[in-house]
């Protein structure tokens, strides 16, 4: 599993200026967002079979490990009528160097998380959703939430579902040229674009064989964000909560 190449189709200025909550836009009614906690782990799961394969999937045990083991990196949106998670996001600490240079998502995703206080990088272990507004709530409230623990910087790993198409046209081509490729100052695969819009502006690398990803050829590009550029970015970031 890794963060999800998803661009919903119903997703739906100024930095938010206390990052502890006051000033965060308000969560929407109909759904809940908070940390994710062990007993979340079936609804989870849920989750993980509608949105991934067998293969990329994680298992029960292993959401449960990563909530335990980064008990304020795991967040999620729960419908308030069913309890149906919306939205999943799970964070661990990562030293900068290796998310850089790491050759796979799985040797991220097991490292060794660095020494508390050591590091203030961020590796996006997976992002799920079945709702664009909750992905919307869960950045609102993650990203503030995250940068008052002292972390300054996320870094990913995005499929690139434009890659085989775009190979079929450049079959000599390197990945490398489609994933740096361009057209009107933005990227030119569609899940760089979203995560462009997101805040991710820095592409740090093109990795064949990072993870299982049939339109990506199974590459992947590594991008950075700054955690305050992710939270300028954020679609409501501009409007204060009401009274």
């Amino acid at each position: 599993m890794h963060v999800s190449d998803m661009m919903p189709s119903n997703a739906s200025s100024r930095p938010i200026l206390d990052t502890h909550g006051s000033d965060r836009p308000p969560t929407p009614d109909h759904m809940e967002v908070r940390l994710l906690r062990p007993d979340d782990a079936e609804g989870l799961m849920v989750l993980e079979e509608a949105k991934w394969t067998r293969e990329q999937s994680a298992s029960r045990d292993s959401l449960i490990q990563r909530i335990e083991a980064n008990p304020k990196l795991g967040a999620g949106a729960f419908s308030v009528a069913t309890g149906e998670v919306l939205t999943s996001l799970f964070a661990k600490p990562i030293a900068a160097e290796k998310a850089r240079t790491a050759p796979t998502w799985a040797e991220c995703v097991n490292a060794e998380s660095p020494h508390p206080g050591t590091s203030h990088s961020l590796f996006g272990i997976s992002l799920s959703s079945i709702d664009g507004g909750a992905v919307t709530a869960v950045f609102e409230f993650f990203l503030p939430h995250v940068l008052a623990l002292g972390y300054r910087e996320v870094y990913l790993g995005s499929p690139l579902p434009g890659l085989s198409a775009w190979k079929r046209a450049h079959p000599g081509a390197p990945a490398e040229d489609y994933v740096y490729a361009q057209r009107d100052g933005f990227p030119l695969d569609p899940q760089l674009r979203y995560y462009h819009g997101k805040g991710f502006q820095s592409i740090v690398a093109c990795k064949p064989d990072y993870f299982p990803h049939e339109r990506s050829l199974d590459h992947a590009a590594v991008i950075r964000g700054d955690i305050p550029d992710l939270i300028l970015a954020l679609p409501r970031a501009a409007q204060p909560a009401q009274p």
